[in-house]
Parts: C-alpha cells; sequence; structure tokens
C-alpha cells in the first residue's frame, strides 16, 4: 500500500471546484501509472498563456507532451542513477519513476501552435491565445 501525504487545501479546491480557472484539472496527485507529479506555474497574458513545470534531472528526450480532446498532457519518466553497491543509502528523497501532469485547455486557445522548450529540468510551455470571434453583420436582400 502507498501512502500518500493529505492535503486539506486540494480537497476544498475540489469540492468548490473553481470554474473561473481557465485551466481544469492539474491536481498534483499523479496520473495512471504515474509515481510522481512535476509541479507547475500558470501565467497568463493578453496574448496567451505559459506553463512552467519543474522536472529536474530529467532529460529532454524523456519528456512527452501530448494534447488530446483540448486536454494537454505532460508524461516522462525520470531515473534513478545506477546504485553502488559499496555505497550506504542514508536518505532518497528526490522523485524517480514515471510522472504525469494533465490540464484541460480553455477553448480561446491556438492548440497548433503551442510552443515547448526545454533547459536546465525547466520546462516552458507558450500556449498563444485565438482572437475572438468578432461578430460580423451580413444584410440579407429581399425578393
Amino acid at each position: 500500500m502507498k501512502l500518500t501525504k493529505w492535503d486539506p487545501f486540494r480537497e476544498m479546491e475540489g469540492m468548490v471546484g473553481r470554474q473561473d480557472w481557465p485551466f481544469r484539472g492539474g491536481a498534483l496527485t499523479p496520473g495512471e501509472g504515474a509515481d510522481w507529479a512535476p509541479r507547475v506555474d500558470i501565467s497568463e497574458t493578453d496574448q496567451g498563456f505559459t506553463i512552467k513545470a519543474d522536472v529536474p534531472g530529467v532529460k529532454r528526450e524523456d519528456v512527452k507532451i501530448t494534447i488530446e480532446d483540448r486536454v494537454l498532457s505532460i508524461r516522462g519518466e525520470s531515473r534513478q542513477e545506477k546504485e553502488d553497491k559499496s555505497e550506504k543509502m542514508h536518505r532518497v528523497e528526490r522523485f524517480y519513476g514515471s510522472f504525469s501532469r494533465s490540464f484541460t485547455l480553455p477553448e480561446n486557445v491556438d492548440i497548433e501552435k503551442i510552443d515547448a522548450s526545454f533547459k536546465d529540468g525547466l520546462l516552458h510551455l507558450v500556449i498563444p491565445k485565438v482572437e475572438a470571434a468578432k461578430p460580423k453583420s451580413v444584410e440579407v436582400k429581399i425578393n
């Protein structure tokens, strides 16, 4: 049985359900088949959204980003260094294994133009907004 740390604020957020927040989901509980979940910062400007995810010790090729049905998923794996049999470990606090984080994207983003970069264990996603469709006036001729 795997023990998890209880977070009462996460439960309260789930009960209240922030309807004004554009990114639904993304709880810190690991997804299906994941051992841990990276912490993220999400910010918004007039031009779009930015997601910064901490994935320390993970290589770029071990991270996969997918979008399906407006759900952006970040998955990957953090591999543990080879264990030296002559070395006795006293404490292991870093996360190892597979990780997963998913977010439901708002309707006003252009999923075709999402840009991702990766440097020094920080995954940086830029998600541009689309311009709102302006109402247009059409004159109908009467016959």
